[in-house]
């Protein structure tokens, strides 16, 4: 593997080095002023446009050849109100403005400054866009997002030329962006543990892998999040993923379908209308999986003084179905007033199947057995989202208030037949299980944010935040003992329960800029936190509030240069233990999976810090990151031997335990640029050391890692495309705060404090042609895993027990996809036309 680490860091210097070459003639003695440019962009209405895109360019001269050339500084982005403003620009340069938005014509501008002036105060004053008026297929995009943008306290990553996901799902986005881990089983990770997953800067209980990749925009990456967001959670911090959103006066659309090798097959359709004050857009989506996985298991166990080996060959296939739909409406009041409202509706049913070839070795004797696992779940999640913007006659003071609802039933039901064989493969007995199960859930988020900017440059953000989770679990379990014909119900092994979890929350924070080019953003959060709890079977009632929490974060930025610049964040975040980690019974749910809560968990804190300096050079910027997390009473998994109380014998019992602290510092490198007009480049390595102490007398070693990932997009002639993404994973410790189960029963990763992953890596390839007129569809093909080797060892030992369990999931996946994009701008659609009768029925008045 350490080949495939020294090309990394080779591709990573080379294009490093090739960037640098190519600014060596930009100027570094920059004179640093108080100078702005601003001004309004509008439309052919009068009507401001937001969030069009506005580049600056510095234009110089080249000594070479006495060329004027344009040199990237800085973008930002419109506000609400059409409004943009380049603070701290220098005296004696040149300026140009590139301004562009969707459905309008690009413009530039020139900004010269004359040199008998000491400070450059340019109003631009009001700048109209013209509509693009053509239909969809008709326009020829040139310009390119940046692949990289930062914030004072976020990374956004552009994401739409990301070719490798087409027909997938946010999973396959998230696989491909740097700093982010997807594991075998789909969990994500960041930085060795897994974040929150928001959407469109609000928590939701989608899983990345119900959310399209053709509706996402870009990805948010919080390592370090501020106050105003929820402290509960992981320790990794926020994913927050934005989806496509149409800004376009008209209607437009797009519709995918596709294919892959082992049988699965999607299709996506998407379609805005935009008029006047009304936005209406819809997306829709339905995939059906097909997964394969192949893996072998080996364990060493001793119980009661009594050795024994398992071995075990695995085969698993599994079939399953996702529908997704979103219905979504703004309305424009007034130019002030704004509501947003959208439905979600998600549907999915998967039937994994797995055969399990088990070797038991016992006491001098050799057991053979046979398990085959047949089960089924299903999902009916529904949501709505509602939110109003109320802004004021000072530009930028706003109130927000948001609500959010998202739940819904879940129904499961297995069966683990477990075949008893002798020497010749003969079935000498038959054991079963049967389990089934259903529950539901509800989690509503009420917030409001209100935001006040000053004169002088100050900005007061404060907000309240209710969040209310209620999740009921009913299951029977049942077991059919060689020789007898029916099932008999294990009630006292079965965790039904109903339970409910509020957090309550307020924050403040203030922001501004010093002068000199420093900005901060420093805030507090309180929180304030409760369950109840009630265990179906037996009545028994549990209750726990915590107290009211206070959680501090700093953020500072200060810019070097127009190029360079520096940040510094400190935070404070818990993660409570949920119900099911603290009910103290027995799940007995898998008689090979058996786990059990702790009724003595406390809530785990958790302070971050980290430093970083960016470079942006042309079109390409340069992260260096260092940083460091601390947590005190780590909520992880523990595998332990206890007496099974449906067995009445000793067993090994997965629980969960408060371990001492654990402690994560590392450093990351994030490159990307748009390297030629044919190549862009995103590179990523990330070193990191992580420790777990879990008692005083459990002795835990450090370990060292590397992670890293190379992106390159090649835009070929032709309107041919071609991505190549490499990925690898160094020998790592078990990421914290994984969900309940990683792997088959008898074979889960118990957790970061016992054991680790061995390295491995990744290569995933896509090719794309666009055709018909000015590109409007396009057909992309993609391998993921070419060679094999993104399968998953995990070794694992703690007392009386060591284990080594390896898995391989859809490898060389080849998958076929086709779009088409359609839509006109600027047309009339809700008006009647006298033309044509079948219109009236649309018509607005």
């Amino acid at each position: 593997m350490k080949r495939y680490i020294s090309t990394l860091i080779v591709a990573t210097a080379i294009s490093t080095v090739h960037a640098q070459n190519t600014a060596e003639n930009s100027p570094t003695n920059v004179n640093k002023s108080e100078g702005t440019i601003f001004g309004q962009i509008i439309d052919n209405q009068g009507k401001p446009i937001s969030k069009a895109s506005i580049n600056l360019f510095q234009v110089i001269k080249d000594q070479k050849n006495n060329q004027e050339r344009e040199i990237l500084i800085r973008s930002t982005s419109s506000l609400e109100n059409g409004n943009f403003n380049f603070s701290a620009i220098s005296n004696t340069n040149n300026w140009k403005l590139k301004i562009s938005s969707i459905g309008y014509a690009t413009l530039e501008l020139n900004v010269d400054h004359s040199d008998d002036k000491k400070v450059l105060n340019k109003n631009i004053g009001t700048i109209v866009l013209k509509n693009d008026n053509q239909q969809l297929a008709e326009v020829t995009v040139t310009g390119r997002k940046a692949l990289l943008e930062m914030d004072i306290d976020k990374k956004v990553f552009n994401v739409e030329k990301n070719i490798v996901a087409t027909g997938g799902t946010a999973i396959d986005v998230l696989r491909n962006m740097p700093s982010v881990q997807v594991d075998i089983d789909g969990n994500v990770k960041l930085r060795n543990a897994a974040p929150t997953i928001f959407v469109d800067g609000k928590p939701t209980t989608l899983s990345p892998d119900q959310i399209p990749a053709d509706v996402i925009e870009k990805i948010e990456i919080i390592t370090n999040p501020s106050a105003k967001y929820d402290a509960s959670g992981s320790m990794a911090g926020i994913l927050n993923i934005i989806l496509k959103k149409n800004k376009k006066t008209g209607y437009n659309g797009m519709v995918t379908l596709g294919g892959d090798r082992f049988g699965g097959t999607n299709f996506m359709g998407s379609l805005n209308a935009r008029q006047n004050k009304l936005n209406l857009s819809f997306t829709g989506m339905n995939m059906r999986m097909r997964t394969n996985t192949e893996g072998d298991s080996h364990r060493t166990s001793n119980i009661n003084n009594i050795n024994s080996t398992v071995d075990q060959d695995i085969e698993g296939k599994t079939k399953g179905m996702i529908t997704f739909g979103r219905l979504g409406l703004d309305y424009d009041f007034s130019p002030r007033t704004s509501l947003s409202i959208a439905g979600v509706l998600v549907e999915g049913k998967f039937r994994p199947n797995e055969e399990t070839l088990i070797s038991t070795q016992s006491g001098g004797k050799t057991s053979l057995s046979n398990r085959i696992s047949e089960s089924e779940r299903s999902f009916k999640p529904r949501g709505l989202q509602a939110g109003i913007v109320q802004k004021f006659k000072t530009e930028g003071e706003e109130l927000t208030v948001d609500f959010n609802y998202f739940g819904g039933n879940n129904n499961s039901n297995g069966l683990y037949t477990t075949n008893y064989l002798n020497d010749i493969n003969q079935i000498t007995g038959t054991k079963k299980q049967q389990n089934i199960g259903s529950g539901n859930n509800k989690f509503i988020t009420i917030q409001t944010d209100y935001v006040k900017p000053f004169k002088n440059g100050m900005k007061l953000e404060t907000g309240l935040r209710a969040q209310i989770n209620k999740l009921k679990n009913l299951n029977d379990n049942s077991i059919q003992d060689i020789g007898e014909e029916d099932f008999k119900n294990i009630s006292s092994a079965s965790a039904n329960y109903d339970s409910k979890n509020s957090v309550y929350a307020a924050y403040v924070s203030l922001g501004g800029n010093f002068k000199d080019w420093v900005s901060y953003k420093v805030g507090l959060r309180a929180e304030n936190s409760t369950y109840n709890g009630e265990l179906l079977n037996t009545n028994e009632k549990f209750k726990n509030n915590y107290p009211l929490s206070l959680f501090p974060s700093v953020f500072l930025s200060k810019k070097l240069t127009e190029k360079d610049q520096i940040q510094m964040s400190v935070t404070r975040r818990v993660n409570r233990p949920n119900f099911f980690q603290t009910i103290p019974v027995i799940d007995y749910t898998d008689s090979l999976n058996i786990t059990k809560g702790n009724a003595d968990l406390v809530p785990e804190f958790t302070t971050s810090g980290e430093l970083s300096y960016s470079r942006t050079h042309g079109k390409g910027t340069f992260l260096a990151s260092v940083y460091y997390k601390s947590t005190n009473n780590l909520i992880t998994r523990f595998l332990t031997q206890e007496l099974n109380p449906v067995t009445g014998k000793m067993d090994f019992i997965n629980t969960y335990i408060n371990a001492n602290s654990s402690k994560n510092y590392g450093a990351e490198f994030t490159y990307t640029n748009n390297l030629k007009k044919w190549w862009d480049l995103t590179a990523d390595l990330n070193f990191y050391n992580s420790k777990i102490e879990v008692d005083d007398s459990t002795p835990s070693e450090a370990m060292w890692t590397v992670f890293g990932k190379l992106n390159n997009t090649f835009n070929v002639k032709n309107n041919w495309n071609l991505q190549v993404a490499f990925e690898y994973q160094g020998k790592t410790n078990m990421p914290v705060t994984q969900g309940q189960s990683f792997g088959p029963p008898m074979n889960q990763a118990q957790s970061s404090s016992q054991g680790y992953i061995k390295p491995f890596y990744g290569v995933d390839l896509a090719l794309k042609k666009s055709f018909l007129k000015n590109q409007a569809a396009s057909v992309t093909l993609a391998v993921n895993d070419i060679f094999r080797s993104r399968g998953n060892t995990i070794v694992s030992s703690g007392e009386g027990f060591t284990q080594s369990y390896y898995r391989l999931s859809n490898p060389q996946l080849i998958k076929l996809n086709l779009s088409y994009r359609f839509g006109k701008m600027d047309m009339n659609m809700f008006k009647k036309n006298k033309n044509q009768n079948s219109m009236e029925g649309m018509q607005m008045q």
